[in-house]
């Protein structure tokens, strides 16, 4: 059966900002209280700007504090089957890896939450009612480099789609993933393939990111008995490349084209956060292969956090200040998460059992609720199979003995119940039936006009005479002229003005089978106007001037000048077939100027009658 939604309860994207210690100087962030702050302006000291956040994590913060504040409440939606999503945000060198995964000894929000999750499958699959219910949790890794999306589990260098399924799901087809059974399993892929991210050194961060990196945890729950109901909830763990200032980082060739792919879609997540606030009928989610990986977490079906990552230097305010100004917008941003929920199809209904004496009734007893339809005669009882192609008889035989396996000749297939892609194979399969069977009836038809034609070319038999009248050899001259010519001799009839000239083959049969067998025609030129077309050909060869020879088919100006020239050295073409002789003039294209030329030349031949 398809998914069904329930729709919960709006959401609006929760935007915390944490504040990373100050390394020198005089900062320019200082926090009011657990949710305010405000920036001191650059120009003049008294001058502040403030912003009000959901939570506002200072310098003092610890991992903990941030992670049990703002991450943690959101995890318990995944097993109810909704959707989670947290995201970092913020320059470069404003400690959104630090937030994200931490140390060994300060573990980040990914480790942490992986913890948390495998923690509540395993207490819920141990509580009275878990008993019903199979958990599962699997992980998938990548990141977006120069707009592409590379798989960290597997490395390679191809690029995968992101697709969407027709419940608005963004997917991301060919996508590794891993089964997880514990935080042991998570380790042992996760290290690793975070080293397989890109990084690099500038002059703000010895280990800048140079993509943005997406962590997938998919947490399923599957209820053993019937009707087996499956709930798949997915969390999305996002650790964003920060902007740049290229004159700060002092970024050259490698370095500047990955800075240019970083800002590029920050800039486009910027303005899918603007169209989203405004109610715009467009969001550019497709502009980004970022913006278009977190459709589900803005605007879309996800209980979101934004964690905006800000430094307090002076030498950072134009970024902390760009930064505050997009969590202050995002925090406008409303989700509506839902819960999207699998059911297994019903068994089908079996039909009800027959009552023993319904057989014994009258035939022309009629059953009082419906009357069963007449059964329809299979396609193979309506077609000449023994003129058929043999192996389109084979085919059109294995269609219907298919037909009566899937519920009976006549009835329609129930296709939607088998896999798609025999589905497809089968219906490709008919198609090509039914072409063949449309070419058969084309055929068909041309073969009962030719008998039609033969019929008429027939002489009628006298009124008096009871002798069935005897096949006779003919010739039929078009227009419709009958010339009637002794066997295996060729029409040449004088003062006529057919060109074409339609003939029986010769070796045909006259036995008493005979008639129902498909004339065989062949269609042919009168002999008399080919020889005569040859003729001028070769008058127009020896004679004709460089213009007159270049008016023929395939002869182009240097042909003509060679032509011409061989006239001079060797005298005329006694026939057509010399031009081989020409310097240039292969037998092949002698061949096919003689097809082109001699049909062409039928307009100019005297139509008189040939001499006797």
């Amino acid at each position: 059966m398809p998914p069904q939604q329930r729709a919960g309860p709006a959401a609006r994207v929760r935007v915390c900002v944490r504040l990373r210690p100050c390394s020198q100087g005089d900062p320019c962030v200082r926090g009011l209280d657990s949710r305010s702050l405000q920036v001191v302006s650059w120009r003049n000291r008294k001058e502040t700007v403030e912003y009000q956040f959901d939570t506002f994590y200072g310098d003092q913060a610890t991992q903990h504090d941030l992670y049990a504040g703002s991450v943690q409440p959101v995890l318990g939606h995944l097993l109810e089957g909704q959707n989670a999503s947290v995201l970092a945000y913020g320059p470069t060198g404003a400690g959104k890896t630090h937030t994200m995964l931490g140390s060994p000894e300060q573990p980040g929000v990914i480790p942490r939450a992986l913890r948390d999750v495998l923690q509540m499958t395993r207490e819920a699959s141990s509580s009275p009612r878990g008993e019903e219910w199979d958990y599962s949790v699997s992980m998938s890794y990548l990141e977006i480099y120069q707009e592409k999306v590379l798989d960290l589990l597997e490395p390679s260098q191809q690029d995968l789609p992101i697709r969407e399924d027709r419940d608005r799901n963004i997917l991301i087809p060919g996508l590794t993933e891993r089964e997880l059974g514990g935080f042991g399993d998570f380790e042992r892929h996760f290290l690793p393939a975070s080293r397989n991210r890109t990084v690099a050194s500038t002059q703000l961060n010895d280990r800048s990111s140079r993509s943005h990196a997406v962590l997938l945890v998919r947490v399923s729950r599957t209820q053993q008995a019937p009707p087996h109901r499956r709930r798949t909830a997915k969390l999305c763990l996002i650790d964003l490349a920060g902007s740049e200032d290229n004159r700060r980082t002092g970024n050259r060739g490698l370095r500047l084209k990955e800075s240019g792919a970083i800002n590029a879609s920050l800039h486009v997540l910027s303005k899918v956060v603007d169209a989203l606030n405004q109610g715009l009928p467009r969001v550019p989610y497709r502009d980004s292969k970022l913006t278009r990986l977190l459709q589900d977490s803005l605007g879309g079906s996800a209980h979101s956090v934004i964690i905006a990552n800000v430094a307090p230097e002076q030498h950072f305010y134009f970024d902390t200040l760009s930064t505050l100004n997009f969590a202050a917008k995002s925090k406008q941003v409303v989700n509506r998460p839902f819960t999207q929920e699998t059911l297994q199809a019903p068994a089908a209904r079996k039909r009800p059992h027959e009552d023993p004496g319904a057989g014994s009734a009258s035939p022309g007893a009629k059953s009082p609720h419906k009357e069963e339809p007449p059964e329809a005669k299979p396609l193979s009882s309506l077609l000449p199979l023994e003129q058929l192609d043999p192996r389109l008889v084979q085919r059109l035989l294995g269609l219907e003995q298919l037909e009566k396996q899937q519920g009976g000749a006549g009835r329609r297939l129930p296709l939607l119940s088998t896999p798609r892609r025999e589905r497809v194979a089968l219906l490709r399969q008919l198609e090509e039936t039914r072409g063949e069977l449309q070419k058969l009836k084309e055929k068909q038809k041309a073969l009962e006009a030719l008998a039609l034609l033969d019929n008429t070319c027939q002489p009628k038999p006298l009124r008096d005479s009871q002798a069935p009248p005897r096949a006779r050899k003919q010739a039929v001259v078009l227009p419709l002229q009958q010339v009637h010519t002794p066997l295996g001799k060729q029409a040449t009839p004088s003062g006529d003005k057919g060109v074409l000239v339609i003939q029986r083959k010769q070796g045909q049969a006259d036995g008493p089978g005979a008639e129902n067998q498909a004339p065989p025609w062949e269609l042919m030129l009168r002999p008399d106007l080919l020889a005569q077309s040859r003729e001028n050909l070769l008058v127009l060869l020896n004679q004709g001037s460089a213009k007159e020879l270049r008016a023929l088919h395939r002869i182009g100006d240097k042909k003509a000048q060679l032509i011409m020239a061989w006239r001079q050295l060797h005298g005329p073409f006694s026939q057509v077939e010399d031009l081989q002789k020409v310097e240039g003039m292969t037998a092949k294209q002698v061949a096919s100027f003689l097809k082109a030329n001699l049909l062409s030349a039928l307009g100019r031949v005297s139509l008189a009658p040939p001499p006797q």
